[in-house]
């Protein structure tokens, strides 16, 4: 059976367009567009069959299917042809047991989900390997008006772009707020042949820049209020159940932002409810930097309305974002998975990702918000000790050398630096490097580190 999916509209309003259309909101109510897959038709494989040709395509050299994203082409974009798909065989990424973590705060069953281990460096990989693809068809078939994509970036979706564009040829721009993003961030898209424009201004000034631009359809949107993305991303949560042979966990933990990727994850894993491959739903969290947080001030009434805020400079500056796209899609994830929202501040945050280190992690700022959630959550005991939990790693550490080095150098604002380790220095002289080294491993052992 032939497998399909199309645009439809969010909010449920009539009308279905070709994921090949350049369109990013319903005509009728203006809200968001979701793609939407003929899950009847997929239901002709059992869900036996499914999880082997899933088990089946990880890690094969057989293009494109050795993607993590790709090896899932039939849920995601299954009409898309595979000679214009352009891929890095993202996905795949690495389920970490954290069990020394984990015992240091009394959970037997964590793990880390280091998307960050991906091509560029972030989960956003995933999404930008559909968008772009389906891109590549589109000016492939001769009948599109697209000269290049572009998309407002915090760092990371600005260098999965300009990767993917460059792969495919395809000319790419990036609005980036000036000043806003690390250096190993604002090099990506340069290296990789993007027009970066740094403007004076924080990301949702960006946002609305890009929207006036791409609205002739000559420069195609990219921002995850483009729901291609969306599909890419969805497959962290499939990949996580299929790395736990197709069992669910009970908690996932993810930072956000601008709100896509925690409305990507719940797709993923309805997704695999309606086919039958699981018979529960986790429980959701939703982790915000505290000064970037209108998700966490909506939930605190019941999300009656969207709050926007003014957001303030974060170390977590990924989702440093006071009016986020993806707002009513992340509401309604939450409340179908009994989901929570909560906080954390540059402190918590800070010493979060610093204790995760020491026990051989390297974590992004990012990370360090999730953690710190999840290290409230236990306090409090709404996660028990014997649940599963996931915490997704959206990006690599090393995106953020200076972050890493203020903490250890305690000069970051509005932290105190717990867990700082900065080097040494000594003479040349073997006296005292010995005195040094034995005085350490007593203080280590009188820790029991």
């Amino acid at each position: 059976m032939a497998y399909s999916a199309w645009f439809q509209c969010f909010r449920g309003c009539s009308g279905r367009w070709s994921v090949y259309d350049v369109i990013y909101r319903c005509p009728t109510c203006g809200g968001l567009l979701e793609v939407a897959h003929d899950v009847e038709a997929l239901k002709d494989r059992s869900p036996a069959a499914w999880m082997r040709l899933m088990d089946q395509r990880v890690g094969t050299t057989q293009w494109p299917y050795g993607s993590g994203v790709w090896g899932k082409k039939e849920w995601v974009i299954p009409d898309i042809h595979d000679d214009h798909i352009v891929s890095m065989f993202e996905g795949n990424s690495n389920l970490f047991w954290a069990h020394r973590l984990g015992r240091e705060i009394g959970l037997e069953d964590l793990w880390v989900k280091m998307c960050g281990i991906s091509h560029t460096g972030s989960f956003k990989d995933l999404g930008m390997t559909v968008l772009v693809s389906v891109v590549n068809q589109m000016i492939r078939s001769g009948r599109s008006p697209v000269r290049a994509v572009a998309c407002a970036s915090t760092g990371d979706t600005s260098a999965a772009l300009a990767a993917y564009g460059a792969a495919a040829g395809i000319p790419t721009i990036v609005f980036l707020p000036r000043g806003k993003v690390s250096a190993a961030q604002l090099i990506q898209p340069i290296a990789n042949g993007a027009l970066v424009l740094a403007l004076d201004t924080d990301f949702d000034g960006c946002m609305r820049v890009v929207q006036e631009v791409t609205a002739d359809n000559s420069i195609y949107l990219a921002n995850s209020m483009n729901s291609l993305r969306i599909e890419g991303q969805k497959t962290v949560g499939i990949e996580i159940v299929q790395q736990f042979d197709w069992a669910v966990p009970d908690w996932i933990i993810i930072p956000v932002g601008n709100l896509g990727n925690i409305s990507a994850l719940g797709k993923g894993l309805m997704l695999l409810k309606e086919l039958g491959i699981i018979n529960r739903l986790p429980r959701l969290v939703a982790a915000q930097a505290e000064k970037a947080n209108p998700l966490y001030r909506s939930y605190l009434t019941g999300f009656r309305e969207k709050v926007t805020v003014q957001a303030e400079r974060t170390l977590a500056s990924a989702i440093q974002i006071g009016n986020p796209v993806s707002y009513e899609k992340a509401v309604r994830t939450l409340q179908e998975f009994d989901g929570l929202v909560e906080q954390a501040t540059e402190h918590e945050l800070a010493n979060a990702a610093a204790r995760a280190d020491l026990t051989g992690m390297y974590t992004c700022p990012h990370t360090g918000v999730a953690l710190a959630v999840l290290f409230k959550l236990v306090e409090r005991g709404v996660i028990k000790g014997k649940d599963r939990v996931v915490v997704i790693s959206t990006a690599h550490g090393l995106k953020f050398t200076q972050f890493k080095t203020g903490y250890h150098e305690d000069t970051l604002p509005e932290v105190e630096a717990l867990r700082a380790n900065p080097p040494v220095y000594l003479p040349a002289d073997a006296r005292v490097v010995q005195e040094v080294i034995s005085r350490r491993l007593e203080a280590m052992q009188a820790h029991g580190t």
